[in-house]
């Protein structure tokens, strides 16, 4: 996008405000899918967790993906998105059994992390198929805050459990539709993802009527010019010639499935915020623009690395600043960053936004949740109007008479 159109965005919707690129998105789904064209049975299923907004969703499923969920209300808004039942996979993580079948009531397919809720599931439901999420104990992520595949994490059934969960599948005589993996996010050693999927296959060959197997995702993208990411087409290349091997193997044409979330949509999307404030320090120059970790946590809760630019001031002389919120705690977004000479009243612009920033905002601080915007095809489409006060206070309950305040006169004796 140009940064003409992202100053006519703040302009119009006002900030700050997330916007999100849909021919991006679609680049990005289209660049998956063609890394992987040799495989036989393909489906990626969008993470709604990375971003939610039902445009979004509607814009995944017009492009034939299904869809990957963690929690019955994620499940619930796939479905008024347009997505069939059988589309959509649901796949949490220390839930109660009752919202599992519950999920399972709406025909959606289901994913099992633990022998105890499977057992539990077996008993109940044995008509019902089920996938099962192995933990293969390999980091292929390089944050241990986002890397979910590693011994110690609470994601997934042991591979060390494979014979306790057969005994469980054997007693129930339930049906194991898939085998599904997820080692964490920002993976760059495809080799290491290779070997993850090995341990997928040799598990996979337990079960013999599978029609799916699901090797998760995480796939990093790069979040500053130069920034290494994964190499999707080599993965693509290298992966697809074994799945195709193994189901020669298998004796079954099975399908190959991700869940990509980040690789999809993080590149697409753009924060808006306005500066506020620029304060000289001894030894800093602050730039505290009208936005906080309320909006955009990421910086702040994983360390993540966001590449901020003055699109008010594109061809200023670079100075550095701490790019900073007006959170009362510390909300830093950047340390000693080189950008534009920032003026007061500036439109900043965090890039990469896309990804797991609208969907982990908060009302801390009692500050309002930001709107959202999608350019698709040259306009720019309101999709999430912005929070009111009315919004802060509409599910608050006010006991008005119950802290009366009490006279402060004496009793007359």
């Amino acid at each position: 996008m140009k940064h003409s159109d992202l100053l006519n965005i703040a302009e119009e919707f006002g900030d700050p405000i997330y916007v999100y690129d849909s021919e991006k998105i679609i680049s990005q789904f289209k660049r998956l899918t063609n890394a992987f064209k040799k495989v036989r049975k393909l489906k990626l299923n969008y993470a709604a967790k990375a971003l939610s907004n039902l445009t979004i969703l509607r814009l995944m499923n017009s492009l034939g993906s299904g869809l990957d969920t963690v929690s019955i209300q994620e499940v619930k808004l796939g479905l008024l998105a347009g997505f069939k039942p059988e589309a959509i996979i649901y796949t949490p993580n220390g839930v109660s059994l009752e919202e599992i079948e519950e999920a399972a009531a709406l025909g959606v397919r289901i994913n099992i992390d633990n022998l105890s809720i499977l057992e539990q599931f077996g008993n109940k439901h044995p008509d019902i198929p089920v996938c099962i999420r192995i933990n293969p104990h390999v980091m292929a992520g390089g944050n241990s805050n986002i890397s979910v595949g590693h011994i110690d994490s609470k994601f997934g059934i042991s591979i060390h459990q494979i014979p306790h969960l057969l005994r469980i599948v054997d007693l129930t005589k339930m049906r194991i539709n898939g085998i599904h993996m997820h080692t964490g996010s920002d993976i760059l050693d495809i080799d290491v993802f290779l070997y993850a999927s090995e341990i997928l296959f040799e598990t996979a060959k337990n079960f013999k009527n599978l029609d799916f197997i699901d090797f998760g995702s995480g796939f990093k993208v790069p979040y500053k010019a130069g920034d290494i990411e994964t190499n999707i087409e080599e993965l693509g290349e290298k992966l697809s010639g074994r799945f195709n091997e193994f189901c020669e193997e298998y004796g079954k044409e099975l399908t190959l499935a991700f869940e990509p979330g980040k690789f999809l949509v993080s590149e697409a999307g753009y924060f808006l915020a306005r500066v506020n404030v620029v304060k000289q320090t001894t030894s800093t120059v602050f730039a505290s623009v009208d936005s906080g970790f309320n909006h955009f946590i990421r910086p702040m809760l994983y360390g993540a690395s966001h590449e901020i630019i003055n699109i008010s001031n594109p061809k200023g002389k670079e100075r550095y600043y701490s790019v900073v919120g007006y959170i009362c705690e510390t909300d830093t977004f950047g340390n000693n960053r080189r950008i534009n000479e920032i003026t007061e009243g500036d439109i900043l612009c965090f890039k990469n936004s896309g990804a797991y920033c609208f969907t982990m905002a908060s009302n801390y601080n009692s500050r309002y949740r930001p709107a959202e915007v999608l350019w698709h095809e040259g306009k720019a489409l309101l999709i999430r109007q912005r929070e009111s006060f009315d919004d802060l206070i509409r599910n608050q309950i006010e006991v008005k008479d119950l802290f009366e305040r009490k006279s402060e006169k004496a009793p007359v004796k």
